[in-house]
Formats: C-alpha cells, structure tokens, sequence
C-alpha cells in the first residue's frame, strides 16, 4: 500500500489549509484511513479518521467543530478541511491506514502515541505551520 499526500504549507493563525491524500494498493474496499499529527518533541497522535463505507468519523476534541474529514471512495482519497487554525495545529502530517483496522476512532485512538508503530502503512508526511 502507497500513501501520497498532498496540500499542507504555512498559514497565519486563523487562515484555512486542505490535505489529500491517496492511496493505491488497497485490497479491501472497507478500511479506516486517517491523519495523525506529529509536533517538535511529541508522540505521533491521532487528529481525525474515516470510514471508506459508511463514512463514519472521528475528531480529536482540540479539532472538532474546525476540521472536517471526508472520503472518495472512488479515488481512494481522503481529504482533511482544516479552518480556523491555531500555531498549536503545527507539525507533521501523516496519512495512515490499516487493512486491519476499519472503526475510525480505533485507528485514531488505539495507535495514538507510542502505539503508532503498530499501524502498517503511513504517507511519508507533510508539514503544516501555522504562524501567530
């Protein structure tokens, strides 16, 4: 499985900025697929995750209400919509997916920090700064 990912940059406090991410080699069409952030000095955590079939989501609570994750399944790409940013919205984004793994917040929630090595296939990253 290749994860490529794409958008990311700098933005000012406030501002808006869009990841994509596709993935090919998949062989299941139902899997979990989502983004964890990785800042200076910190664990790799999870920010949000998505279904491929029935669109079910999950959000860090510090991002509910400003990002919105969504999936084509046609594509097999994901995209995370993130508004109102914050510096504290800062650092590496990887894409991620398990063909283990289909329930959003366990992707998310179970290989948050130390337990990222336990997921099989990441995007090689992206960064995202947001400035004050």
């Amino acid at each position: 499985v290749q994860l490529v990912e794409s958008g990311g940059g700098e933005v000012q406090a406030g501002g808006s900025l869009r990841l994509a991410c596709t993935a090919s080699g998949l062989t299941d069409d139902d899997y979990a697929m989502g983004w964890f952030r990785q800042a200076p000095n910190n664990e790799r955590i999870g920010i949000s995750c998505v279904r491929s079939t029935d669109g079910d989501t999950y959000y860090l609570d510090s991002v509910q209400g400003r990002f919105t994750i969504s999936s084509d399944s046609a594509t097999n790409t994901i995209y995370l919509q993130m508004d109102d940013l914050s510096p504290e919205d800062s650092g590496v984004y990887y894409c991620v997916t398990d063909s283990d793994v289909w329930i959003p917040r366990s992707l998310c929630t179970y290989y948050s920090g130390p337990y990222w090595h336990g997921l099989d296939n990441w995007g090689r990253g992206i960064q995202v700064t947001v400035s004050p």
